[in-house]
């Protein structure tokens, strides 16, 4: 009876579909009353149970950690601040715009005039009643002056909002904007009592903070008015640092912990084989980057950069980092199935004499220094020492500078002349363009600048007619793929995995670990 017993694991850990549960049965000559009889419990246990203590183990943590949206760089943060709070807008698995504290919003003719409606009955986790004014606060607090909020750009675009109602709001946009929905969902612009300055994680979400230890853990319980009844199904959810993937796996596999996010692909297989455990993969917008700035010596000068992504051999990237599990990138963020894909730009190769040709071209003899550490993404060093192997063939000296992974979105991102770098993708190539590539951005991380990308990228943002957007977001890939310092070698699948006992996640192409609500959905099988 072992292959009974193993086809009910499989089942009950979602390798095997009820089909084909159904089908090997049958041949094992199981008897329909058996049959029967976990069927039923299985759609029993897909019925969310509440209660329980859930335990997270995520990497991305540092010791400058903060509970302001505005600030989040890495998963850990992410993961917590969306138990704490809401966006106004949520992104469903099919990547389109749903309500949250937003009930409804309608364009006016023009697309530069949008009204809001945000929903009533909900309440802040110290009491407050949500109200148009929180709304009005938290995007001015993000859009204020001096303000280091990686959603600044987004913000900007909206030249005024006005309460209409104590929860209604007219957003007037500085231009027309089809996308503006897709903004409002933002995960740092999370909704926060008027005049608060975020430090204390008040906040309409599933959970209430109950202690944060910067870079160690934080600890949260379930809100007892939340708005939602259809998620918060566990009691309290305690999310640990575990920045080292190794490590992160250990703990899943013994049991310390739940979830686990950002899994080595190397290690899909064996805990896709152990009945405790179960992985969770998609595809979709994730890419892995080697960011050169471009305010820095030697790659201020675009020979350089064009030297460094002729010198990169990305189909081994493909191979041995990631064992497979994704695509070759070509230096442009907008993932392939995205319908404003620039299909025609040719695929960049590992191409050595050319690779030689740029640096010649250049004037550049020196050594490069790239900075990195698994902190960045699992297998940055691989990678980085993959790079560093085929850039001597181009005769391009690579140093490895290995640099601590829990002080590395602090200390090396947006600092070190070229560093490792992730990204969960955006939903619209506004969304990664405003945030990522445009002059000035807060989170420019190859510190290009070029008008002519500058001005394309607001002209499209306020183009409705399909067809000239989509000519136009052709040509501003075509600007990047050219003369950016971003170097996208691979477009990785999303690979977060759990115990056999975590029901209820739900996996989204756009961000990690279910969009970062993986703790607000899923419940413990008792």
């Amino acid at each position: 009876m072992n292959d009974w017993v193993d086809l009910q694991n499989s089942l009950k850990s979602g390798r095997l579909s009820r089909r084909a549960f159904l089908q090997h049965a049958s041949a094992l000559g199981i008897t329909a009353t058996m049959i029967g009889g976990v069927l039923s419990k299985t759609a029993q246990a897909d019925q969310p149970v509440k209660g329980g203590h859930l335990m997270l183990g995520l990497n991305g943590a540092g010791t400058n950690d903060t509970l302001n949206p505005g600030n989040y760089t890495a998963t850990f943060m992410q993961v917590v601040g969306h138990q704490l709070y809401n966006t106004l807008v949520e992104l469903d698995p099919k990547n389109l715009p749903q309500p949250a504290l937003a009930e409804s919003w309608e364009a006016k003719p023009g697309a530069t005039e949008w009204v809001v409606k945000i929903r009533k009955g909900v309440t802040f986790s110290n009491g407050k009643p949500l109200t148009a004014a929180d709304v009005i606060y938290t995007l001015q607090f993000h859009g204020k002056k001096g303000s280091t909020s990686a959603a600044a750009p987004l913000v900007a675009a909206i030249k005024d909002m006005k309460a209409t109602d104590t929860n209604e709001i007219t957003f007037t946009l500085a231009g027309p904007d089809a996308d503006f929905p897709y903004t409002l969902a933002d995960y740092h612009l999370c909704i926060g009592p008027e005049n608060t300055n975020f430090l204390d994680g008040i906040g309409t979400g599933p959970f209430i903070l109950d202690k944060l230890e910067a870079g160690v853990r934080a600890v949260t319980h379930k809100n007892p008015n939340y708005w939602r009844t259809d998620r918060a199904f566990v009691d309290s959810v305690e999310t640990i640092a575990i920045n080292d993937t190794t490590a992160r796996l250990s703990a899943l596999i013994s049991g310390q912990v739940h979830l686990i996010n950002r899994v080595d692909p190397a290690s899909v297989a064996t805990l896709a084989a152990n009945p405790d455990c179960q992985v969770f993969e998609i595809a979709g917008a994730a890419h892995y980057t080697f960011p050169m700035r471009c305010n820095a010596k030697p790659f201020d000068n675009n020979d350089v950069r064009l030297a460094m992504k002729y010198a990169l051999d990305r189909e081994a990237l493909l191979k041995l980092v990631l064992s497979g599990h994704g695509k070759i990138g070509n230096d442009i963020p907008v993932p392939s199935y995205d319908p404003f894909f620039a299909a025609d730009i040719p695929q960049r190769p590992y191409d050595p004499d050319q690779a030689k040709f740029h640096m010649k071209k250049s004037g550049y003899d020196g050594p490069i220094i790239f900075s990195v550490s698994d902190g960045a993404f699992t297998g940055a060093v691989d990678a980085a020492q993959i790079f560093q192997q085929s850039a001597e063939k181009a005769g391009i000296k690579i140093t490895l500078n290995q640099v601590p992974a829990d002080s590395y979105w602090d200390d090396t991102w947006l600092k070190a002349p070229l560093c490792a770098s992730y990204w969960d993708g955006r939903p619209t190539e506004d969304a990664i363009f405003s945030v990522v590539y445009k002059s000035g951005a807060p989170w420019n991380e190859s510190a290009w600048s070029n008008p002519q990308f500058d001005k394309l990228l607001d002209q499209a943002r306020g183009e409705l007619d399909t067809a000239k957007r989509k000519e136009m977001y052709h040509d501003l890939q075509k600007l990047v793929y050219d003369d950016c310092g971003e170097l996208i070698g691979m477009f990785n699948n999303t690979i977060d995995a759990g115990s056999s006992k975590v029901k209820g996640f739900v996996q989204k192409p756009i961000l990690q670990f279910g969009g970062y609500r993986a703790p607000e959905t899923v419940w413990l099988e008792s």
